[in-house]
């Protein structure tokens, strides 16, 4: 038995030289390692072993192994040295096993240990690099505990594509014990339509492995036991292990979402249709009205009467032709107020029996969608403020202009202005107290969407009103 207190024993060794640079490498070695005989016994150790095992170097010397060993893992332990002595190789021990050491104090920890035959004076002896990877499970078993508390499935794969881990979770949405899916290929969680393709897939993302959602914009499905099919979304999370990096897959079923999209989305059709629905019957019962106001003007001989019953028309005429856009459009809750415009003011100019070489009207409208609570207001200041330049504008046969413009302003809000080159107001006038039902329409409009009215008198004769964006 070696009796040195470095540790080492004494030998008649030709390479003292290398035997000493040998035996420094080993002490300084930042792990645990010991050197043993055939028979079993501790030739060698160095002082991170001493650190590690809780043992003085000289209480270890001259030991057998077993010493180290946990009391169930001794008695096998003399026939596993002795297979490794038969044919010795530099190689991990017990792969595939968990492997645990025992220290002075009694206590037990997870080891790693890698073996290499060493050939000395005295024979082969093997050298085991011991490592302490009691952090390491620490490690392990907290993240397998948050893996297994997490409220969604998780699913861990290897390089391989082989399911390595699975929570409880997951076993409650495909349906399979966790012994069913462990060690078999993910592919068992995808649905028979992807599975072709899902090797490649998994492949190019390991090629640049990152956490990231999988397959953005696409509909992900996934399988369970019994075959049916079931739409997720999966996040993707690489995780670097020594056995190359695992892909940890977090999985929710978005069944019952899916059912509350489809449901909202069948409602709000029937919404779509309902809505079109009273836009449309709403027209049509102020077309009637019209028709009424027309077979009345039509009994009426005093001017004034049937001018007032004429100005109505016009008015129910916008309002109606307001809910036919809104009918006739993918969007029942804006108005497109250009298309309006375009088709509501030549109706009106024909109404005055105005020629376009008489009165010439040009809109100016920005691609701007209203909301149907400013949409008929603004509409019935546009008849208002144009009926208005069209009756006492151009009297006589006179000639001119009419502008209709609708537009941003520079502070995100609107802009209405209906000018004309007639003969103007007369001066002096206040269009807050005109007794006029027109001019008292467009005020009261005009506060209604929360506009600031602005008239000029003449020369060109303008109204404008600033109105900031709806909510």
């Amino acid at each position: 038995m070696p009796a040195a207190a470095n540790g080492l024993k004494e030998s008649t060794t030709d390479h003292p030289a290398g035997e000493s640079r040998f035996r420094r490498v080993v002490e300084a070695s930042p792990s645990a390692m010991i050197m043993v005989s055939p028979e079993g016994r501790i030739e060698m150790v160095n002082v991170q072993a001493e650190r590690v095992f809780g043992y003085t170097r000289s209480e270890l010397i001259g030991q057998q192994l077993e010493i180290l060993l946990p009391h169930r893992f001794r008695t096998q332990h003399p026939s596993l040295r002795t297979a490794y002595f038969g044919e010795p190789q530099s190689r991990p021990m017990g792969m595939g096993r968990e492997l645990f050491a025992r220290r002075k104090d009694g206590s037990e920890f997870p080891v790693e240990i890698g073996l290499n035959p060493i050939e000395m004076e005295e024979g082969t002896m093997v050298l085991s690099t011991v490592v302490d990877i009691s952090e390491r499970k620490r490690s392990e078993e907290r993240f397998r505990l948050v893996v297994e508390a997490a409220p969604n499935a998780m699913v861990m794969i290897n390089p391989r594509g082989q399911i390595e881990m699975v929570n409880a979770q997951a076993e409650r949405v495909f349906g399979y014990s966790r012994t069913e899916m462990l060690g078999q290929p993910v592919e068992m969680l995808v649905p028979e339509r992807f599975r072709g393709g899902h090797p490649a897939l998994r492949a190019t993302f390991a090629g640049a492995a990152n956490a990231r959602p999988m397959g953005a914009g696409r509909d992900l499905y996934a399988r369970r036991k019994d075959g049916s099919d079931f739409p997720v979304e999966i996040g993707l999370n690489p995780i670097e292990t020594e056995d190359g990096t695992m892909v940890l897959s977090a999985i929710v079923d978005i069944s019952d979402r899916k059912h509350r999209e489809e449901s909202i989305q069948q409602s709000l059709k029937e919404k779509d249709l309902l809505l079109g629905e009273i836009h449309h019957r709403v027209k049509n019962n102020l077309q009637i009205v019209y028709s009424l106001l027309d077979l009345q003007a039509g009994q009426i001989d005093d001017p004034v009467v049937i001018a007032t019953l004429r100005d109505s028309q016009h008015r129910i005429r916008s309002m109606a032709l307001i809910h036919q856009t809104l009918y006739q459009s993918r969007d029942f809750a804006k108005v497109d107020f250009a298309t309006f415009l375009d088709s509501f003011v030549p109706t009106l100019i024909s109404s005055y029996a105005l020629s376009s070489n008489q009165v010439n009207v040009e809109i100016l409208a920005d691609d701007i969608f209203l909301p149907i609570n400013s949409a008929i207001p603004c509409g019935l200041i546009v008849n208002e403020l144009t009926t208005n330049a069209l009756k006492h504008g151009f009297p006589d046969g006179r000639t001119g202009n009419i502008q209709i413009h609708f537009g941003l302003t520079n502070d995100d809000g609107y802009e209405l202005s209906i000018r004309d080159d007639g003969i103007g107001l007369p001066n002096g006038i206040d269009i807050e107290k005109q007794a006029t039902l027109g001019l008292q329409l467009v005020t009261m409009l005009a506060a209604q969407i929360r506009g600031h009215l602005s008239v000029q008198a003449n020369s060109p004769t303008c109204f404008s009103i600033r109105f900031p964006r709806p909510a």
